[in-house]
């Protein structure tokens, strides 16, 4: 039996999914290969704590927002489009909220938690922080869209677009958010051998499964933005 031919939209959900993947890797692959001088830039403090910022920032969004901000405007498609409304936005937060609950019981029974801070893991985060007003402000602002909105709605957007392409079969599992989730683990390198390395990478599913369930059931992304914004950065 031969195989069926591709629909027109199929072909264009393929381009897209490609265009992110391609973005990302060429990010990743000239911050790997330029590594030690932009960290060694963005860990100086003698150089403007903004610069500093930007020049991290701008590498996250690479990996985290470029791609799809490349593929919105090529389709002339909203990020509105992929849930950033306002109906549903407290049940969102609350149920993305709620799958994060089992890895803040693996952090703390782990003896792993020290401090809450939001982004307090972004490198300039403490210098930002020590900055007077208007530059504390800016730099937070800077943060928060790179780190947290960018970060959390990524894998909304690419979730979406995974469904669109092959389908959602069953209300009882989402292709799309297990395949964001592999993907969470696998960038984050979060795979281990360990029993407590297994633990922390399964909680680590259930927060990008759950949190992608959530935007499903409510229609809302703003929840997902919420948790890497207050949870996911500072614990």
């Amino acid at each position: 039996m031969g195989k069926s031919k591709l629909t027109a939209e199929q072909k264009r959900l393929d381009a897209d999914i490609w265009i992110i993947v391609i973005t990302t890797i060429a990010v990743l692959g000239i911050y790997s290969s330029f590594q030690g001088q932009i960290v060694g830039i963005i860990k100086n403090s003698s150089i403007n704590v903004l610069l500093r910022t930007l020049l991290a920032a701008a590498f996250q969004f690479g990996l985290t927002g470029l791609g799809i901000t490349i593929v919105s405007v090529i389709r002339k498609e909203s990020f509105a489009s992929h849930g950033l409304r306002l109906k549903g936005t407290l049940l969102s937060a609350a149920l993305c909220v709620l799958s994060f609950v089992p890895y803040i019981i693996y952090i703390l029974a782990s003896g792993q938690f020290e401090k809450y801070q939001p982004f307090q893991s972004v490198w300039t985060m403490k210098d930002v922080l020590s900055s007077g007003f208007p530059i504390n402000a800016v730099g937070i602002l800077i943060i928060t869209a790179a780190w947290g909105f960018f970060e959390g709605f990524n894998y909304v957007f690419i979730c979406d677009k995974i469904n669109k392409r092959i389908g959602r079969k069953s209300k009882y599992f989402n292709p799309g958010a297990f395949i964001s989730a592999v993907m969470c683990i696998l960038i984050h390198g979060a795979v281990g051998v360990s029993i407590s390395e297994i633990i922390e990478m399964l909680t680590v599913m259930i927060i990008i499964y759950g949190m992608l369930e959530a935007k499903e059931f409510t229609k809302n992304a703003w929840g997902c933005v919420f948790i890497f914004i207050f949870l996911w950065n500072a614990i």
